[in-house]
């Protein structure tokens, strides 16, 4: 990172560019490259909305590079557009909130990834019923595909009932939902270990 600015300490730059360097290392998991990370994580540390040729000298990249990924962070509504009355520049603001920020990659990433997959899948299925007879190696290759587009399906579901939850921001009902899981978990662990513990007549 470059052009830093006088008034910060050291260890703020520091914390500030590890942090740029983990979103931008993050990138894939969010389904986005690793420019876009590194500018969101940039606005989103900052207290202060930044203009275009600020974001371009701190992460040393081009305007055509700058102003794709600055779109993009508009769309998927993860920064906003910032006018200042006298200035004609554009200035950039990230969403700050981490309910919201969480919220969009959820929903962003299923429209864009999980729903894509599994209606091409339902396009493979297609290929199946054009035919009048399946033989059995075909059936069984069929039925993988179909309990993958359910899984998916099963996932999109899910996704959608947890959505409205973390646009509330209802963390005591997400915290129990968790707990649910781990003592469902825990309760499958210790019944494991019960049947595999050998009985006297076997010691």
């Amino acid at each position: 990172m470059s052009a830093v600015p006088e008034d910060r300490s050291q260890n703020y730059e520091e914390a500030l560019e590890q942090f740029v360097l983990l979103w931008g290392e993050m990138a894939s998991a969010w389904g986005i490259n690793k420019t876009m990370a590194q500018i969101h994580a940039l606005l989103y540390a900052e207290a202060e909305p930044l203009d275009t040729d600020t974001i371009m000298e701190r992460l040393d990249i081009s305007r055509g590079n700058a102003n794709m990924n600055l779109r993009n962070l508009v769309q998927w509504q993860l920064a906003h557009k910032v006018h200042f009355k006298g200035k004609r520049k554009d200035f950039y603001s990230a969403e700050k909130d981490v309910w919201n920020i969480v919220s969009t990659i959820v929903r962003e990433r299923q429209q864009r990834e999980v729903a894509p997959i599994r209606q091409n899948l339902e396009e493979c299925l297609e290929v199946f019923e054009a035919g009048s007879t399946e033989s059995p190696k075909e059936k069984e290759f069929k039925e993988r595909i179909e309990n993958f587009i359910r899984f998916l399906e099963m996932f999109e579901r899910f996704t959608e009932a947890m959505l409205p939850y973390i646009n509330k921001k209802n963390l005591k009902f997400l915290k129990q939902l968790v707990k649910i899981a781990e003592m469902k978990e825990s309760i499958k662990e210790s019944m494991t270990k019960t049947t595999e513990k050998p009985s006297k007549d076997e010691r």
